[in-house]
């Protein structure tokens, strides 16, 4: 079977080089045929794994398109050359071919083909360079903020704050979680931005900005719902805990579940969060009194009445 289709991707090439001479008669090369003939060769090679090769001719493809004048099929190409070598293991190649064809669905006016190709960029490098990745999920969102869509712009966002905090680049992902916040007002999805606070303070605290993580709570009192929701309770209470140094207190906060189910990411940051200089140890259950009601504050989530 794969000798078959080898077979048949030569046969194609052959007629692509003969689309491609020129004769007494025939004064200019046929590129759009012999594109046609790459393009089908390609698949071939592809189909018998023989990646390498099908590299080279997508790539032959995408020559003769651009000859075409045909951008979009040559970008296309290109992309297709990207994933071939994604299949050899050559992932900075891969990512360097698909990032040109992006540039080129641009210079074609298709800006959403691009966006959607450099997500698909980032899904592919993130597992081996997260630093990338986040360079990838920025364009892509920068595509689609210029396109007015917010949507699939803040999702890029969303893609890179959280890989730019696993990164520990902390300085950076409050910035991006900020833009996030003011993407989802704009688009008035007022709850996501209750979470974006949630993660702006997280974020302010492990770079020891209290004054920080207390504006943006603050500020947000002006977003419709926040006053008295689940998240500003939460908040105020996590805030107060850290700044009167009351570990028992930000652990009960960073340990529930309107934290703990977030993006693990974000989690994390919750869970590893500490106060500053040790703070109050959360107290032992030994310590508590045998009986009903000497136990009943350790019932309550959080401090503050939060439930």
């Amino acid at each position: 079977m794969a000798a078959q289709k080898i077979n048949e991707a030569h046969d194609h090439i052959a007629k692509a080089e003969k689309c491609l001479k020129t004769s007494l008669t025939k004064w200019k090369p046929d590129f759009d045929s012999a594109a046609s003939e790459y393009a089908k060769a390609a698949v071939c090679f592809k189909n018998a794994k023989q990646y390498e090769q099908a590299t080279d001719a997508y790539l032959k493809e995408a020559e003769y398109q651009t000859e075409n004048k045909t951008l979009f099929h040559a970008a296309k190409a290109i992309e297709q050359a990207g994933m071939m070598m994604k299949e050899q293991k050559k992932m900075p190649e891969a990512i360097d071919l698909i990032e040109k064809a992006c540039m080129m669905y641009m210079e074609n006016g298709t800006p959403d083909t691009a966006a959607m190709a450099l997500d698909r960029a980032g899904k592919l490098i993130e597992p081996i360079n997260l630093e990338k990745a986040v360079d990838l999920y920025q364009k892509a969102a920068g595509v689609f903020e210029n396109e007015d869509r917010l949507r699939q712009a803040v999702e890029m966002l969303g893609k890179a704050s959280r890989l730019l905090v696993r990164l520990r680049r902390l300085d950076e992902a409050s910035v991006a979680v900020l833009k996030e916040k003011n993407m989802y007002k704009d688009i008035e999805n007022f709850p996501m931005c209750f979470k974006k606070t949630t993660v702006q303070v997280l974020i302010h605290l492990h770079r020891a900005d209290y004054v920080a993580a207390d504006k943006c709570v603050r500020e947000s009192y002006s977003l419709p719902g926040y006053s008295g929701s689940e998240d500003s309770v939460a908040m105020e209470t996590l805030l107060q805990g850290y700044d009167e140094q009351d570990e028992d207190q930000v652990y009960r906060v960073c340990n529930s579940p309107l934290l703990k189910y977030m993006d693990n990411d974000y989690a994390k940051l919750a869970l590893s969060l500490r106060v500053p200089g040790g703070g109050t140890k959360k107290k032992k259950a030994a310590a508590a009194p045998q009986g009903g009601a000497g136990g009943a504050p350790a019932e309550d989530e959080y401090e503050g009445g939060l439930c």
